[in-house]
């Protein structure tokens, strides 16, 4: 009998559309894995529609749910997964709960997408709580194993600026020197040598070796730009990089490369369906732009390889 792989995943819910664990569930499943989730919101709908209703778990209510786990003695995981969060004393309790989780199990991995904000023609800003940033810098990223943030957020968690991929490298080694073995900057401004349609990714992986030592991987991918704004993109990432890093350890190219590819298919169908039901010459709605999970369910299974990544 396979070993089970069990992950906990504290994410956003929504009734309809995929972001948070909506976005994670499906292709983790998809993929093998056991998920328990924590919906730490339940709305109707993202907030890049017109309107949204509903409910947002406080910090006690994360507690309290986890305390039913345990008191079964059904709080057993190999792995945690976390996105977007508001508030500060919510992720202090997600911390607690990682630690108690390592403290059983010291091989636990905890991929965590420190969502804080993003840039915009150049500029960045934040659209969480400021307050968030130390939570994040002092207790979160310590206890991650895997982080996923885009350049914005690895700037800010680094205290550094990145102009050039070698500014992106150093920036990846200070993050390493907070906690996780595994940094993917999922998204960045720098140019591609391929031209402005592509997007560059870049990731690096600390392999320790068994004599003690390390030795570290990094990599970098181009992608290319697909002209829409997508919800829930970067929970899709974070939950495939997970299952792949889970199928290919220490092995971050093939990893990302699977991610990727996986992650093209899902969004050229999602921006094909979306296209055909506006209409010609009309741009796609929020609802008609949500991510095509259940029509991908064959890429995100055994994605074909279209974006490889180089070893740098």
């Amino acid at each position: 009998m396979e070993q089970e792989c069990r992950v906990l995943s504290i994410q956003s819910h929504v009734v309809r559309g995929y972001v948070g664990n909506r976005a994670a569930t499906f292709p983790l499943q998809v993929l093998g894995f056991e998920i328990d989730a924590v919906n730490s919101v339940q709305f109707s709908n993202h907030t890049g529609y017109t309107h949204w209703k509903g409910q947002v778990l406080n910090s006690s209510e994360l507690h309290e749910l986890y305390e039913g786990l345990k008191l079964n003695n059904v709080n057993k995981y190999d792995y945690v997964l976390t996105g977007y969060t508001r508030d500060a004393s919510f992720l202090a309790t997600v911390v607690d709960i990682v630690q108690e989780l390592k403290q059983q199990n010291s091989s636990l991995v905890y991929v965590c997408d420190p969502v804080m904000g993003d840039k915009w023609n150049g500029e960045g800003s934040m659209y969480v709580p400021e307050e968030l940033l130390p939570v994040y810098r002092e207790k979160v990223v310590p206890v991650a194993d895997i982080i996923t943030p885009n350049q914005f957020e690895a700037e800010l968690l680094s205290g550094k600026k990145i102009h050039s991929q070698e500014e992106a490298l150093a920036v990846m080694d200070v993050l390493h020197s907070m906690g996780p073995d595994t940094v993917v900057i999922t998204s960045s401004d720098l140019p591609s040598p391929r031209g402005s349609d592509y997007l560059i990714a870049l990731g690096s992986q600390r392999i320790r070796r068994p004599d003690g030592s390390t030795v570290t991987e990094r990599i970098r991918v181009e992608m290319h730009k697909v002209d829409a704004v997508f919800v829930g993109t970067g929970d899709l990432f974070a939950a495939m990089l997970l299952a792949w890093t889970h199928k290919h350890p220490n092995n971050l190219k093939v990893a990302c490369e699977k991610t990727v590819s996986a992650m093209h298919h899902v969004l050229q169908r999602t921006i094909r369906c979306a296209k055909a039901q506006a209409g010609k010459g009309q741009k796609p709605s929020s609802a008609q732009l949500e991510l095509r999970m259940v029509q991908s369910k064959r890429d995100i299974e055994n994605p074909e390889i279209v974006v490889q990544a180089t070893v740098l």
